[in-house]
């Protein structure tokens, strides 16, 4: 734990580097531009677009990109197929500037070549959950008009009837049985890639629409997230100068191995901000390998680290957990790590320790904040930072992302005071698609109103209390949800754990939690309550517990699905 002083003075460090790397000329530097008619300031030297992203892959075509089970594909291969399959939706499908194009699969290369051939064409690429049933891909399909589906043969085989019905057409990745469905790659074989002027000639502008990306709500039907190429790569960025920052902060720790080619490890689903931007796009500035899992295995992860000498270690928070609890971790070579990333769920404090304590020194701990209706940025702490305020989730990411805090009526709080939590910045989205209604809501003024209640602490430093909707109002007391779970995992016989609310006929909502237990410990509900009584207040406790030793329910996202626990306890 850093002392106060060496908290401010490394705090004054890091404003005069922002400053410096915001100066005109620097490779990183910004200036206002005015997007609807709000200004914002935007990183001058970015890409225009997704497409001028992709050929940053040129400074290392024969380098290894996409890395899938015992398939490998070099930055050069992987831009020619996305240029072919550009060619096969212009000429054999029509497709237009601003049609969508729906890809639904599990993480593959196709996938990662699809969204590119789609977007380098100023197509609207519609990234579907592929964890949907059949009702839900067709109200996806449905709600963003989709013309085109590219997906593989267990998302085919739920929507074959309807796409017939539909008269839709669809592209099958990885086929497994015979289907009148044109196969991938045979389509991209048969196929000249487009060329560098053909796509040029596409005329796609910064503020064109790139992607329709449908957020996994936990009531109604999801709303899909309308975001511009502009948002996506100054998102990108926008963790490119912060990464720059980071270097010349602690140069000493996040230098990279020359021996080996920077790496990441796509863990999360790409229909996710997670991992298509934070991952994969992400990818094509850093020169970066790709290296996809069927399937998340914390020993697959820690072999796949080790062989393919990854870099970075993203995900979820429960993802780094049981890689730490894992058998192999102690014996599995980590020294190739600089990052232990994690974002889309918050991270109890006791995580951070064990981090801290069990991964090598130069794989820095990372923990961001941000939603889909934002590409992902909000916040972001590291290093020392993060271990002087483990259970903030950072500083509003510079240089172009402000975060501010209101009350219930709209005006912005002081420093220490809690209320919504609202973002401004260019990687802001352009609206929910065809909800203008739901759009009206959440924008105003350029602001993002996340839904998420939190406070700035007197050093600029975000931390997150909870989503407005998880609070629960015990006898007119608010109990944060998010507070008592890091209480609760602060118990050494604790996995994870869930706090939601139900009702209560004489209080109007008491808490719940459900608890996993790690393997051969045991817990009481009357053990776990003696273990709180000083910590947290006793309105806070928990009426009642549930134990198990599953992992809790999730939705796709990966985080706990908070909802079924609830209807679980009601039942």
């Amino acid at each position: 734990m850093i002392s106060e002083e060496e908290l401010r003075q490394d705090l004054a460090k890091l404003k005069d580097i922002v400053i410096a790397h915001k100066a005109p000329g620097a490779p990183l530097a910004t200036h206002a531009e005015t997007i609807d008619g709000i200004e914002y300031q935007v990183f001058t030297h970015a890409p225009a677009n997704l497409g001028e992203l992709y050929q940053l892959a040129n400074a290392a075509e024969d380098e290894t990109f996409l890395v899938y089970r015992e398939e490998r594909f070099s930055f050069a291969a992987t831009l020619d197929l996305a240029r072919r399959l550009a060619r096969v939706l212009r000429e054999d499908y029509g497709i237009e500037k601003g049609d969508r194009v729906a890809i639904c699969a599990r993480n593959c290369p196709e996938w990662c070549i699809a969204y590119m051939g789609i977007s380098w064409i100023g197509a609207v690429v519609v990234p579907m959950n592929s964890w949907w049933q059949g009702p839900e891909l067709e109200y996806g399909l449905s709600d963003s008009g989709s013309r085109l589906l590219l997906a593989d043969e267990a998302r085919l085989a739920l929507v074959a009837d309807y796409i017939e019905a539909q008269g839709l057409a669809a592209i099958a990745i990885k086929p497994e049985r015979e289907r009148h469905f044109p196969e991938f790659h045979a389509l991209l074989r048969a196929a000249d890639p487009l060329s560098s002027e053909e796509l040029a000639a596409r005329g796609v502008h910064p503020d064109d629409a790139a992607t329709i990306m449908y957020t996994s709500g936990s009531t109604g039907h999801p709303k899909g997230v309308l975001s511009s190429h502009r948002a996506i790569v100054n998102a990108l960025y926008t963790w490119l100068f912060v990464k720059e920052v980071n270097e010349i902060l602690r140069p000493e720790l996040v230098e990279e191995d020359p021996e080996f080619q920077p790496a990441i490890l796509a863990n999360v689903p790409l229909f996710h901000v997670t991992g298509s931007h934070a991952q994969f796009l992400a990818s094509f500035i850093y020169l970066r390998k790709f290296v996809m899992m069927y399937k998340w295995d914390a020993e697959k992860a820690l072999e796949l680290i080790e062989s393919e000498r990854i870099s970075v270690l993203h995900g979820v928070p429960t993802m780094t957990w049981e890689v730490m609890h894992s058998p192999n971790f102690t014996v599995t070579d980590l020294r190739s790590l600089r990052a232990v990333q994690a974002g889309g769920a918050p991270r109890p404090p006791e995580h951070l320790a064990m981090i801290l304590k069990m991964f090598p020194e130069q794989a820095i701990p990372g923990l961001g904040y941000g939603l889909t209706e934002t590409n992902a940025i909000g916040a972001i702490i590291t290093g020392k930072f993060y271990a002087a305020k483990p259970d903030s989730t950072g500083r509003p990411t510079p240089p172009i992302t402000s975060v501010r805090i209101v009350s219930d009526s709209g005006d912005e709080v002081g420093n220490g005071e809690m209320g919504e939590i609202c973002i401004k910045g260019p990687t802001v989205m352009k609206g929910y698609w065809n909800n203008p209604e739901a759009t009206a809501q959440v924008l105003r003024e350029g602001w993002f109103h996340t839904g998420d209640i939190g406070l700035l602490d007197q050093h600029g430093f975000l931390k997150i209390v909870d989503r407005a909707k998880d609070i629960v109002i015990r006898g007119g007391e608010n109990i944060a949800c998010a507070e008592v779970e890091y209480a609760i995992a602060e118990h050494p016989a604790v996995s994870e754990v869930a706090v939601y609310g139900v009702p209560d006929e004489r209080l109007g909502e008491v808490p719940v939690a459900s608890i996993m237990l790690k393997p051969e410990q045991e817990l009481s509900e009357s053990q776990l309550l003696q273990f709180l009584v000083d910590r947290i207040a006793a309105f806070k406790i928990p009426a009642r517990c549930h134990f198990q030793y599953e992992q809790l329910p999730r939705i796709a996202s990966g985080k706990i699905a908070k909802k079924a626990l609830r209807q679980q306890a009601l039942a």
